[in-house]
């Protein structure tokens, strides 16, 4: 077997090992953040159970550490107090991104892992089997519920070679991009091995697995070996480590090869992360900020080679450059080591060890700049300036950049590539995170009065549904419901944030869809990729969304629909998108009539034709419908067990 099935064989709690059927696995560690972490624990709390069921639950504030008000502190006290009432360990803000800090203190090979978070596959950089998914789903999974899936296809992604200076791991993961585009990972595991992957660190590994993300992937993963041995052993963590490697003969899929030897610094266009070319190719492009850091380029590594291009430089005049450590860990380590002097000294802007700009918290750029960001998303308005225009690098693109003021290759610009030495032995404070209550029973989960109770779903659509919106491809879950600083905060609060749902995309949208009783909105091709946010399905249902209608789904958003009561559905044909007007009202038969006996959905246009959509539903999926999502579902079957 290759690593993946091994893991997946070792965890499979429910259905058959095969490719394209729906399997249940078991969870060992979960992980929240406190952009969706708040919702989820209102989720969990719902359920009653009075204490988590995982053998690691850590909850993680990194997303809305910016307190213009007193929404955020509100949610942190919650998350607190939460953590400390049902068994989970609360890092507090300033302790680093969750998955940075989960990389480096928590992580194990061969576990199971699921977050909220859609860059959780981050924990394949240490041969962790790890996926983005709804905090509804993490919820379920803390309260000892198994995780499902559609059993995926496993592509070997076989590593030729050796990187050249200045050429980095961002660039391997820019070039499956490249060659895959953001929908080419649907229904795929990425599973990297030959002779290139001995030559990368866990950082390295993590930034490829982390922005595998970006090509709609299940998750991707690299064996455990030697090298992950290595890396915790320098965290004080070597009894964690066990090799997992590909049985010699191993099959796979699909397989295809990056050829390390051959890369150049490459970087994603405006405004989708597969828009790759070679920096080179850029010619005279003006930057005018430079950002460094964010889950996917932010370890002590990636920082050590900044200092190190920087020492002795100024940053050009005209360039605001961004700095955002990892951790709490690396920020120190810089410090201790005296780097954080060459980065300060160039002109650089130091951030907290957060998320930050990347999810369009802070560091908005100017009215038509162009921002170079090491980051994992550059979808129009993420960064929180509509018409910036941002593309994503390595931090050696960035780094060059910044000291230029414009695109510049780094092959080009320096000579030889520094020898980053890494210390032997991390410093690992864990007294900053905070340990669970012995009796949870005791402890109060304190809500603020912006933390709105959980609005309970039924199922009540019958026959009729009016298209409230009709999008084209690629919406992603920025376009349903955007992050930033003046949204972020009301992520406890459902009917606050629902009011900035497709805000940028229509702006009358949620006024439109609150006086529908039964929407519907219309979408093109891999609708909903991007992040994990539950409230881009969330939001939608409480506007009274009843139907989404697409040619695809990316993968979370699909499961987040169906945890919602919302009934996904696929053209059968994908010409007859071009039928569908935003403002029509559709007909079909009976809706649960259709789901509970498994009749076709044909839908009548009001121009006299008919279309056929598919919902290819497993049984509990449709039950998990029919209950009005999936909250109704577990509390239906907990009562059926009494």
């Amino acid at each position: 077997m290759n690593v993946a099935e091994k893991i997946i064989r070792k965890h499979l709690a429910g259905g058959e090992f095969e490719k394209g059927s729906e399997i249940a696995l078991k969870i060992d560690q979960t992980l929240t953040q406190d952009a969706t972490g708040t919702m989820a624990y209102l989720q969990f709390e719902a359920m009653g159970v009075p204490k988590v069921k995982t053998e690691l639950s850590v909850s993680y504030i990194d997303h809305n550490t910016l307190q213009s008000g007193f929404e955020n502190a509100d949610d942190h006290k919650f998350l607190q107090t939460a953590a400390e009432k049902y068994g989970v360990i609360f890092s507090p803000a300033g302790n680093g991104i969750c998955h940075q800090v989960h990389l480096e203190r928590f992580g194990v090979p061969g576990k199971t892992l699921i977050g909220s978070d859609s860059h959780t596959p981050t924990g394949g950089g240490l041969g962790m089997l790890a996926f983005g998914a709804g905090g509804l789903d993490v919820a379920c999974a803390m309260a000892g519920q198994p995780f499902y899936i559609t059993m995926p296809k496993i592509v070997k992604v076989n590593l030729k070679g050796k990187l050249r200076d200045w050429v980095s791991a961002k660039d391997i993961i820019l070039e499956l991009l490249r060659i895959e585009t953001v929908r080419g990972g649907r229904g795929k595991i990425y599973e990297f091995a030959g002779e290139g992957v001995k030559t990368l660190s866990v950082p390295e590994r993590a930034t490829i697995t982390n922005m595998g993300t970006e090509l709609g992937a299940t998750t991707s993963i690299f064996p455990s070996d030697e090298i992950t041995k290595d890396f915790l052993k320098r965290q004080g963590r070597a009894k964690a480590w066990s090799e997992i490697i590909p049985d010699a003969d191993a099959k796979y899929d699909e397989e295809m090869v990056i050829d390390l030897n051959t890369l150049e610094p490459l970087i994603a266009c405006p405004h989708m992360p597969d828009r790759v070319v070679k920096v080179k190719e850029i010619k005279d492009v003006k930057v005018d900020q430079v950002g460094i850091g964010s889950c996917t380029n932010s370890s002590l590594a990636d920082m050590l080679l900044v200092a190190e291009a920087l020492k002795g430089k100024k940053i050009n005049k005209d360039v605001s450059l961004a700095v955002s450590p990892g951790s709490r860990q690396v920020l120190a380590m810089l410090s201790q080591n005296g780097a954080l002097f060459n980065i300060i000294e160039s002109g650089a802007r130091i951030l907290e060890s957060a998320c930050g700009p990347c999810i369009g918290m802070g560091q908005a750029p100017k009215s038509g700049a162009v921002s170079l960001r090491t980051f994992n998303r550059n979808f129009e308005g993420r960064s929180g300036t509509k018409d910036a225009q941002v593309y994503l690098c390595s931090p050696e693109v960035a780094v060059a950049s910044a000291l230029t003021g414009k695109i510049t290759d780094p092959m080009k610009y320096f000579g030889r590539k520094p020898k980053i030495t890494m210390p032997d032995v991390f410093l690992a404070d864990d007294a900053q995170f905070q340990q669970p209550a012995s009796d949870g029973s005791k402890v109060e989960a304190v809500k603020g009065p912006n933390i709105v109770s959980l609005k309970e779903f039924t199922f009540d659509l019958k026959n009729n549904a009016t298209v409230t919106l009709k999008v084209g491809d690629n919406i992603s879950t920025d376009h349903i419901l955007p992050a930033g600083a003046k949204i972020l905060p009301f992520r406890s609060n459902l009917p606050k944030i629902s009011e900035f749902t497709f805000e940028a995309v229509d702006p009358a949208f949620a006024a439109r869809a609150s006086n529908t009783s039964n929407g519907i909105i219309v979408g093109g091709e891999n609708y909903g990729q991007g992040s994990s946010r539950e409230h881009a399905a969330l939001a939608p249902r409480f506007l009274n969304i009843k139907i989404v209608l697409a040619k695809s789904f990316a993968r979370i958003h699909l499961a987040n629909l169906i945890n919602f009561g919302i009934i996904p559905l696929t053209f059968d044909n994908p010409g007859d998108y071009e039928f569908i007007k935003e403002g029509d009202n559709l007909t079909f038969e009976n809706a649960a009539e259709i789901l509970s006996r498994g009749k076709e959905f044909l839908i009548e246009t009001p121009y006299g034709n008919q279309i056929k959509a598919n919902y290819g539903l497993t049984q509990r999926q449709k039950d998990i419908l029919l209950a009005g999502g999936l909250l109704n579902w577990i509390k239906s079957v907990q009562n059926e067990k009494k």
